[in-house]
């Protein structure tokens, strides 16, 4: 299955078309730790995290992980840890928290950008992502929980997103 992302504000796929959100700057091609962008390309999707204290199941093929109080993705471009899953230990801000007091992370699929090798500062923690008033991200995707609910039924080890 291929989701793709046209004139940055609709999410397609099979028969659905979504309103989403991306990057305040925008969809870049040469992106940067910090620019607002989102990525240009074509990936492949990795773990869907979801709260377990406030999203009961979530129907999908990708491999499913528990958001948990200490989890969080690297953020800091000069650390080996770039741009991967990390255990908080401290409370600097060299992270990306997943378990949020606001909803946007209640369920989340990780977008594999800049995975492959993992190049330093050029972008980290680019997901798929909830909103509620459609402000626009970072540099993530982001729909309505009913729509991501939808989405993730359909997606896959196989699935692809295709942001141009």
């Amino acid at each position: 299955m291929l989701i793709q992302i046209k004139k940055s504000t609709i999410l397609c796929f099979k028969n659905y078309k979504f309103k989403c959100v991306i990057g305040k700057k925008g969809i870049k091609k040469n992106k940067i730790e910090g620019d607002k962008a989102t990525p240009k390309g074509t990936y492949s999707l990795g773990k869907l995290y979801f709260r377990a204290d406030r999203i009961k199941s979530i129907k999908t093929k990708l491999p499913l992980k528990i958001i948990k109080k200490n989890m969080g993705w690297c953020h800091l471009p000069n650390d080996k840890k770039y741009n991967k899953e990390i255990k908080i230990k401290n409370n600097n801000n060299t992270f990306e928290k997943l378990y949020r007091h606001d909803h946007k992370y209640d369920a989340l699929i990780v977008i594999n950008y800049n995975v492959s090798p993992t190049l330093f500062n050029k972008g980290s923690a680019i997901f798929i992502h909830l909103t509620r008033n459609y402000k626009p991200t970072a540099g993530c995707i982001a729909l309505k929980l009913k729509d991501f609910l939808v989405l993730a039924k359909f997606c896959n080890k196989k699935t692809k997103i295709r942001i141009n």
